[in-house]
């Protein structure tokens, strides 16, 4: 496949990489929420923050939506082949998991005590991060079939095995390494050779 045949995805990458950064935008206002360990300290951080806390998880849910919208029209802008296969399951898995995501995000902006204490429900965002692994996977076998994508098609490689290997010990994921990741994938497919 030549880089001139890839010209059609440059426009639908761009959209990828926008969509990244409004998640990115989004998860970000109260950032340190996501490392403090103690609920009451973690609580008073939400509640100070209020406001964009509130903004953030729409933005974010907005954000969550749109990734996997981005790379369908990757998928459907590919000429056919394995690249467009793995880019079509990246976009089937995010889309799988959008709205359980998006789900945690209202119950995050609507109950600060519960996801303070860190009782919301574990499944749905368990569910989440596991389709995300997987459309990582798939995005790194989007781009190591495609010329001249090998660095960044092992660097989504190792971040789906490392994303993965930390969400089965811990039950959580490394913190912006997701949408970081879908970041790189779609700034590889803008990239000219």
């Amino acid at each position: 496949m030549s880089d001139a045949s890839l010209e059609g995805v440059r426009r639908p990458a761009t959209g990828a990489l926008a969509a990244a950064a409004v998640w990115l935008v989004g998860i970000s206002p109260v950032s340190r929420v996501y490392l403090e360990p103690d609920p009451v300290r973690r609580l008073e951080m939400l509640r100070r923050g209020r406001r964009s806390w509130v903004v953030g998880q729409h933005i974010a849910a907005a954000g969550t939506a749109a990734v996997p919208a981005a790379f369908a029209r990757v998928a459907i802008s590919l000429p056919p082949g394995r690249a467009k296969v793995f880019a079509a399951t990246a976009a089937v898995a995010l889309a799988a998991g959008a709205p359980l995501f998006v789900s945690q995000l209202a119950l995050r902006a609507s109950d600060l005590e519960r996801f303070a204490a860190r009782r919301l429900p574990a499944w749905p965002f368990l569910a989440y991060s596991w389709l995300h692994v997987l459309a990582l996977g798939s995005l790194s076998g989007d781009l190591a079939g495609l010329p001249h994508r090998g660095k960044e098609a092992t660097a989504l490689g190792l971040a789906a095995v490392g994303s993965g290997a930390v969400l089965a010990t811990t039950g959580d994921i490394p913190p912006f390494v997701f949408y970081v990741s879908e970041q790189v994938a779609a700034a590889s497919l803008l990239r000219r050779v």
